[in-house]
């Protein structure tokens, strides 16, 4: 996820949530699992980021009623797979958490010949949020609506391209999987990050951009762009009347694509760890101030046992491997 939020929006957000636990034994079962030193939470991602202010959430939300520090730690680089490998690595005790998302936790394990861990040395916790990829156009496209893309495209072959944030991002592989469903071609422009590739596509250098929700979303809502489709099988509550792609055309039926955000530990750790922290997410997204700030972001909460964040992980890989297989894309962690 590459959207960014302001420093002061995540403190208040974490002095909130700090604020709502002020007591250590709130949320906490008698007998619940505890930490009995500094905990930490790797965040494969640089700072202001989604999945940063989801870590710092869940942070404020700890630290309280576990009754020991919570420090979140930032391990950015090679897609994420810098701050993965390093608790991949870990003999899980219940001290040290990774912020996951697609990047490190179901597309890295294709498209990286060089990755340094597998999916069986994390132990899937809970999703926290899912928020969807957008499709956008130009306005100086003929096209309002996905059938009016595919019906232009077929007109108009090697006309189009299509720009996302950059090579292997979920942004891309959602524009793959659309092309491969649709059996269509277009030129792909990737760019180094997704500020970049929205500026290319307000400046008509791209015409149709695939991008996370924000910071495409506030450029459809004033008119820059067209915003085409959602990719997430609803649609999303801050754009009810862009349909979701599933919606549009019969071939599309399957597409879900989203960004998502939720815990992992080394595979190693104890049950009873693992269960404890499952549930202080599933007290953490109950609460008001986790809804408001997460709704901001464009995200829908999507809390989860074990098993089901397991399952889901698990299909997420596959879907990704299918695609990046038929694109043919090997990539090298740099």
């Amino acid at each position: 996820m590459t959207d960014h939020f302001s420093r002061r929006t995540i403190l208040t957000a974490a002095a909130a949530m700090s604020a709502g636990v002020a007591m250590p034994s709130i949320g906490r079962a008698a007998g619940e699992w505890k930490p009995t030193e500094t905990v930490r939470i790797i965040v494969p991602a640089a700072a202001g980021g989604s999945t940063d202010v989801m870590g710092r959430l869940l942070a404020a939300h700890l630290q309280p009623v576990w009754g020991q520090s919570v420090v979140v730690e930032n391990r950015s680089g090679g897609g994420g797979t810098i701050g993965a490998a390093e608790v991949a690595r870990l003999k899980g005790d219940g001290h040290t958490i990774l912020m996951g998302n697609p990047g490190p936790n179901a597309i890295a394990y294709s498209i990286f010949k060089n990755l340094t861990y597998k999916p069986e040395q994390l132990q899937p916790v809970s999703n926290m949020i899912r928020i969807p990829n957008i499709v956008c156009a130009h306005p100086s496209v003929p096209i309002k609506t996905i059938p009016e893309l595919i019906a232009y495209i077929k007109a108009n072959p090697d006309k189009l391209n299509y720009g996302s944030s950059g090579v292997g991002q979920s942004p891309h592989l959602t524009g793959a999987w659309w092309l491969q469903l649709t059996g269509l071609k277009m030129q792909h422009v990737p760019f180094r990050g997704a500020g970049p590739a929205l500026q290319a596509a307000l400046a008509g250098d791209i015409q149709i951009l695939f991008d996370n929700l924000y910071p495409s979303l506030p450029q459809v809502l004033d008119g820059k762009l067209i915003g085409l489709a959602v990719t997430t099988q609803e649609r999303s509550a801050q754009a009810p009347n862009v349909p979701a792609m599933r919606e549009t055309a019969p071939e599309l039926a399957p597409f879900d694509v989203s960004s998502w955000f939720g815990a992992f530990y080394p595979k190693s750790t104890p049950t009873e760890a693992v269960t404890a922290l499952n549930q202080q997410i599933k007290v953490l997204l109950a609460k008001e101030e986790t809804k408001r700030t997460t709704l901001a972001m464009g995200a829908t909460l999507d809390y989860g046992t074990p098993e089901q964040f397991s399952s889901f992980v698990t299909a997420e890989t596959a879907k990704f491997k299918g695609i990046i297989d038929k694109e043919g894309l090997q990539m090298e962690v740099k």
